[in-house]
């Protein structure tokens, strides 16, 4: 099995007309991801790569039965996207998009949540259940099916996670980047908790980085709730405090935030902190 997207996934793509939405459109149909529908306003009857294109995302729900968004549209637009898909009754959000402004994903992420819906991002690479289906951004060809559930804040040191795992013999379950950005969708808990109850994941590896509680909050849930492995490494270990690392969520406040606590907070809990992100297919092997 897997989380969140498999091969019942019936993907539509917002901004499919863009130069992202349609090159990324191709790739995970490409991959095999069931792309039903695209979205651009005024251009409903066109296709991109055979896939047909709507004004609105209730018109492409209302023809195809897509259940899932994945959103290309530029940072101004994207809080209206993400609202529009989930009243659409879109159950599934994704948003790539970055630099969207924070009191818009506020804005967003309590209009999804009463709809009953979920959000993943904003400024995220998506989500891959391997073999099943990509949605997103992330590079196909390092991973491999398998059993362990990635959930990272970092797009690039996932990769690097994901390719150490693969070449160690270890595929994946499903892999999620959360996003960077200081209020995203879905985090580290919730997406715990569906490893957690996934039959076919049995060791889940956990990137985190500087910034925030999120970290702290994970370990002790994972302390009282998680049974499964977990292995973790977290970013930003040199940074200075008030400097921004990457990603809007990544700075060190006065009150913490350092990579320091947060290695403190899994340590104390019994959940080993990788030095380097190689180490943690060894570390989630000797826990098995």
């Amino acid at each position: 099995m897997s989380i969140l997207i498999d091969k019942n996934t019936r993907l539509l793509v917002q901004g499919i007309t863009g130069r992202d939405g349609g090159f990324h459109a191709s790739k995970m149909k490409a991959y095999g991801t069931n792309v039903v529908a695209g979205t651009s306003p005024g251009k409903a009857g066109e296709e991109v790569d055979g896939i047909p294109v709507f004004n609105t995302v209730q018109d492409a729900v209302d023809e195809t039965g897509a259940n899932t968004s994945v959103i290309f549209v530029p940072a101004a637009f994207a809080k209206d996207a993400m609202m529009e898909a989930a009243a659409a009754g879109i159950k599934l959000v994704i948003c790539i998009t970055e630099g969207v402004p924070t009191l818009d994903v506020v804005a967003a992420h309590s209009f999804i949540k009463k709809q009953g819906a979920q959000l993943l991002g904003p400024n995220c690479p998506g989500l891959i259940s391997p073999n099943k289906s990509l949605v997103g951004i992330m590079p196909a060809k390092i991973f491999k099916p398998g059993g362990t559930g990635v959930i990272s804040r970092s797009g690039t040191l996932t990769y690097e996670v994901v390719y150490n795992l693969t070449t160690k013999g270890m595929g994946q379950s499903t892999a999620i980047g959360v996003g960077g950005d200081p209020v995203v969708g879905l985090y580290y808990k919730e997406l715990l908790s569906m490893f957690e109850q996934d039959p076919d994941t049995d060791s889940i590896a956990l990137i985190g980085e500087i910034g925030g509680d999120a970290e702290e909050q994970a370990a002790a849930y994972i302390k009282e709730h998680i049974t499964k492995p977990v292995a973790v490494f977290i970013a930003g270990q040199s940074a200075p405090p008030g400097k921004q690392m990457g990603h809007a969520g990544a700075i060190i406040s006065s009150s913490g935030g350092t990579a320091a606590e947060k290695i403190a907070a899994f340590e104390a809990a019994g959940i080993p902190v990788a030095k380097e992100p190689s180490e943690i297919p060894d570390l989630l092997k000797r826990r098995r």
